[in-house]
């Protein structure tokens, strides 16, 4: 399953890819946030694509209209869904950092329980499954297979933590006062799902959001560093899931290796 759901995430990224490559023009939604003719490309290839996978679940996609999106059952004992960001990171797509991913979560009982994280730009495809692991397959190379290198959180550096934070949303007196009293080695910042899989990955350690953000923004990158051995939490040191009726999340912090933070 987590190899056909990547399949799909790198069609949608080929898509992206074709508008990216030209003039962009973003137009604004009610909620202040831009949408492209990729985003769009993207959602309509995922939204057909993901219910002819096994089981026929539901999609739900930012880019979905609003009656349909209620019209999944989205609590703590609903069905299996799709969880579905078409384009994360549409500013970093506008100003051309590369730096924007496309996000698919399987979400069962309001947790992700499956992810896959896309890098149209650099080909990089992140996926873990809660459970089982997770794994990164870097971009194609002519003439060579696509090797699977398996993911792992590392432990917390003597020299301190390595925290990234948001590209595009950041708020860096909140930070600074969030951090307070723990040793800090390196301070960095990304943009979109990236966060998440730098954790995955062993790069980093920490990565508190402190501001505004969706279920489909978080859950794909959730699962893939869940799966790799690390967690995402509420600021009371709850999991974060995608069962509140709202479709935002509360401030959270994402882990890599247990003793990166602990809730006070």
């Amino acid at each position: 399953m987590c190899a056909r759901v990547a399949a799909l995430c790198e069609a949608a990224g080929d898509a992206i890819l074709n508008i990216y490559q030209g003039e962009v023009v973003a137009q604004w939604k009610g909620d202040g946030t831009p949408l492209t003719a990729a985003d769009q490309a993207s959602h309509e290839l995922l939204v057909e694509g993901l219910p002819l996978l096994p089981g026929n679940y539901p999609v739900v996609s930012e880019e979905s209209s609003e009656s349909d999106q209620a019209a999944v059952d989205r609590g703590p004992e609903a069905p299996p869904y799709w969880l579905v960001d078409p384009l994360d990171g549409t500013k970093e797509f506008l100003s051309r950092n590369g730096e924007f991913t496309v996000n698919v979560a399987l979400i069962w009982r309001g947790e992700p329980v499956l992810g896959v994280v896309h890098v149209p730009v650099t080909g990089d495809t992140y996926a873990g499954v809660v459970g089982e692991g997770a794994t990164w397959l870097g971009a194609p190379q002519a003439g060579s297979p696509r090797a699977a290198r398996a993911l792992g959180v590392r432990p917390v550096p003597a020299a301190g933590l390595t925290v990234v934070g948001s590209r595009s949303h950041g708020d860096a007196a909140a930070l600074e006062a969030f951090l307070g009293g723990r040793r800090v080695a390196a301070l960095s910042s990304a943009g979109s799902s990236l966060k998440f899989c730098l954790l995955a990955r062993g790069e980093a350690d920490l990565y508190p959001r402190l501001g505004r953000t969706m279920i489909w923004d978080t859950a794909a990158g959730q699962a893939v560093l869940t799966a790799a051995g690390g967690g995402v939490y509420r600021l009371d040191g709850t999991p974060l899931g995608c069962s509140n009726a709202a479709l935002d999340n509360p401030h959270f912090v994402a882990v890599g290796a247990p003793g990166a933070w602990s809730a006070s």
